[in-house]
């Protein structure tokens, strides 16, 4: 019960790691409020226990007022900035310049923006915990999309200058950095809808069992565990920093970990024979 009497607001927790995480820190004891713009939010929180209100990320207002919903609720000891989408798909020789700010308004504004209106009110209390989603395609190529990576880099990167920034008031800032995870963020960002998704996670899956060194897939709930404790007291002298939840997907090429696959050494090495 590592939140118990403890706060949290969480967005994008209608579904997926949103939603695995306002089930996790309340769990644990939180009293959690979500925001989410699907149509279904409310549904899902009071049949989870959840305060809730909607709130697109790329609106400031709305990101304002749900915090101040949280504030008047008693306080934000956790902010989770989660809320996001698969972005413009378009290489950078294609992409238009309203997919590109589409996609960093959604995936970075948003962000800066929910530390920047969240860290008043916690420096009011005497401190608090915010912690982003980010993504391995912040630290490599190939994982994502141009301009979602881009955005997932600036997140990153926010992170750590919000971490010095907001120390001086006890709020710590961190990130997660999740990989392969199965939820419909990728079905979605091809438009698939109903049970296509559902066909589309359970393909996923699939893949990622041989994807990976840890050979399964990862769920919404392994990347809730990691903002749980980034969240929480025991996480106390950590800030600034990111945990990479990626079951070792990006950890290098395939044969660095799977004595199956080629390598140019092995190459080499049956030249000689």
């Amino acid at each position: 019960m590592r939140y118990a009497g403890k706060r949290a607001v969480v967005t994008g927790g209608a579904s997926g790691i949103g939603l695995a995480t306002a089930r996790r820190l309340a769990a644990e004891g939180a009293e959690v409020l979500i925001g989410d713009i699907a149509p279904e939010g409310a549904a899902i929180a009071a049949a989870e226990g959840f305060a809730y209100r909607p709130c697109d990320v790329r609106d400031e207002a709305a990101i304002v007022a749900l915090l101040a919903a949280g504030e008047a609720a008693g306080g934000i000891d956790l902010l989770v900035n989660n809320a996001g989408a698969g972005g413009a798909r378009a290489t950078i020789d294609a992409i238009s310049a309203d997919e590109w700010d589409a996609t960093q308004s959604l995936l970075l504004r948003s962000v800066a923006l929910g530390i920047r209106h969240a860290a008043p009110l916690m420096a009011k209390r005497g401190g608090g915990a915010i912690v982003n989603t980010a993504s391995i395609a912040a630290l490599e190529t190939g994982a994502a999309p141009t301009a979602y990576s881009v955005a997932k880099a600036g997140v990153l990167h926010l992170t750590h200058l919000a971490a010095a920034d907001l120390a001086r008031y006890a709020i710590r800032v961190n990130a997660v950095c999740p990989g392969f995870i199965v939820t419909n963020i990728f079905a979605r960002a091809v438009g698939l809808e109903g049970a296509a998704e559902d066909q589309a996670r359970a393909a996923i899956a699939h893949v990622a069992k041989t994807a990976q060194p840890v050979q399964r897939a990862g769920q919404p709930e392994d990347v809730a565990a990691a903002i749980a404790f980034l969240g929480s007291d025991e996480a106390g002298f950590i800030t600034g920093a990111h945990l990479v939840v990626d079951g070792g997907i990006s950890l290098g090429p395939r044969h660095s970990w799977d004595p199956q696959a080629p390598s140019l050494f092995a190459m080499l090495e049956a030249l000689k024979s």
